[in-house]
């Protein structure tokens, strides 16, 4: 035998020997009672990054650490742990929790103990059978009968170990020195996800409103976070593996926000931390203040707003009892009573009646909105503020193909108040093309190359029209 396969032989032997003194380690249980501490911070894609420091004790050589009561969502791939004088070797995610179905599959091949009850008697009679299949069911040998259902308890000889009773992750270590230390899980794990929701609550007189801010957590990932540290990423965060939306949860009117948490820019995102910390059950939803702002300008606005498609067609009667929308914008600025950066989420808005008690207007999602931008809420269709709208003239004075058309034509809208104080409407129309407005009854103000709008005031108990003509050559 030559020099080089000697040197292979004994390297294979060595490695052999090294192999079984890693798979020899006694299983050392790392449970929720070591823990000394834990971070979540929670993103807005159902992602969440878990930071669980344990206090373990740990003689010198090779061990197997088993990390209970982890995320049932955890993706392993990106588990992380850090400890004095610890190298990771190998590291295995044991999801196949113990049920009575998964129990089953694992006997199957083997014999367990069936005990029935007579039905006179009372008394317990066992039977040994093998678990032929368990599958759709289960098919069980008793004797020389097949059997296809399970008529009495099961009982096993013991649990077989792949099975465990709480989601674990298991990692072989090579300790270099013996002792206790704390050591540092960090990983990702779907199950845990947030959402934002805003109570506002506005005046009489509809310019001012008092605005609170609510987190719902949602906890689905299968463990429970004791007193953690919570903080929130707003922003959207690239993940390469499609996450699941998380799910909207209704909210009441809901008392005042006692604290904010505290928000600072991260990367190009906004994090936020809460004060305190606080315990994030398993299948929980849990709601901690975001924010609170008194008395926050704002501006209600009723909205008409046209269409494209009859600038170039004759169209006749539009619309008769059209709706106006209800708005509420306000802007993100300290002048206002906000400024500062708000988390995509519903406002939920309400207003006092004339007993003096909350009702509900409205709602409306919004994205991440950063300082010094517009909010704006659209609350739903006024009731007492409607519209007639009819083209009082149309014509074709150039073009017969798809392109380089002209037309001109005529509008009337007749806007109508029902209620006792004055209103004023936004007519917005959205005009294609290259447009010119040839007269109108009014002064529109041009918002951008195709919008067009006038301000309409409509006297209480009474009706305003507006009517314009205008070219389009498409």
């Amino acid at each position: 035998m030559g020099w080089s396969m000697k040197k292979a032989l004994l390297l294979a032997v060595a490695f052999l020997c090294w192999g079984s003194s890693v798979l020899a380690g006694d299983e050392i249980a790392v449970s929720a009672q070591e823990q000394q501490s834990v971070s979540v911070t929670i993103y807005n894609k159902n992602l969440a990054l878990i930071k669980d420091r344990r206090a373990i004790t740990l003689p010198q050589g090779v061990h197997t650490l088993a990390f209970r009561e982890v995320s049932a969502q955890i993706k392993p791939e990106t588990a992380l742990m850090h400890g004095r004088d610890l190298a990771v070797l190998e590291q295995n995610f044991e999801y196949d929790l113990l049920t009575p179905q998964s129990l089953l599959r694992k006997y199957v091949g083997r014999e367990v103990t069936m005990s029935r009850r007579h039905p006179s008697t009372g008394e317990e009679h066992s039977v040994q059978a093998k678990v032929l299949s368990a599958g759709d069911g289960v098919v069980l040998q008793v004797g020389n009968r097949i059997e296809t259902e399970v008529s009495g308890r099961l009982i096993y000889p013991d649990v077989p170990a792949t099975l465990r009773d709480r989601p674990t992750l298991t990692m072989q270590v090579e300790s270099l020195s013996e002792g206790a230390r704390d050591v540092e899980l960090s990983y990702l794990t779907g199950g845990l996800s947030w959402q934002a929701d805003y109570v506002a609550q506005l005046n009489a007189t509809d310019d001012r409103l008092n605005l609170s801010g609510w987190v719902t957590l949602t906890n689905e990932s299968g463990a429970r976070y004791p007193q953690a540290r919570l903080q929130l990423v707003a922003g959207d965060v690239n993940v390469v593996q499609r996450a699941m939306e998380p799910r909207a949860m209704r909210m009441e009117a809901m008392a005042p926000a006692p604290k904010a948490m505290a928000e600072e820019s991260m990367f190009e995102y906004h994090l936020y931390t809460l004060g305190r910390p606080t315990t994030i059950g398993e299948s929980q939803k849990k709601q901690v203040a975001l924010l609170q702002a008194e008395a926050v300008e704002c501006r209600k606005e009723f909205l008409l707003k046209g269409q494209e498609y009859y600038f170039s067609a004759q169209a006749g009667e539009i619309g008769r009892k059209m709706k106006v929308g209800v708005f509420v914008e306000l802007k993100n600025d300290k002048e206002s009573g906000l400024g500062q950066p708000i988390p995509g989420g519903v406002v939920r808005v309400y207003k006092k009646d004339g007993s003096g008690f909350l009702q509900f207007v409205g709602e409306d999602k919004v994205g991440h909105t950063p300082e010094k931008e517009l909010i704006r809420l659209h609350l739903g269709d006024a009731f007492d503020v409607t519209a007639d709208k009819y083209q009082s003239d149309f014509k074709k004075l150039k073009g017969t193909g798809v392109t380089g058309n002209v037309f001109e034509s005529e509008y009337v809208i007749q806007l109508k108040n029902a209620k006792k104080e004055q209103v004023t409407v936004k007519v917005q129309e959205p005009i294609p093309g290259d447009w010119e407005i040839l007269r109108e009854s009014m002064q529109h103000v041009k918002e951008s190359s195709h919008i067009a709008s006038w301000m309409v005031a409509v006297p209480p108990l009474e009706s305003a029209t507006l009517t314009y003509r205008v070219r389009v050559k498409d």
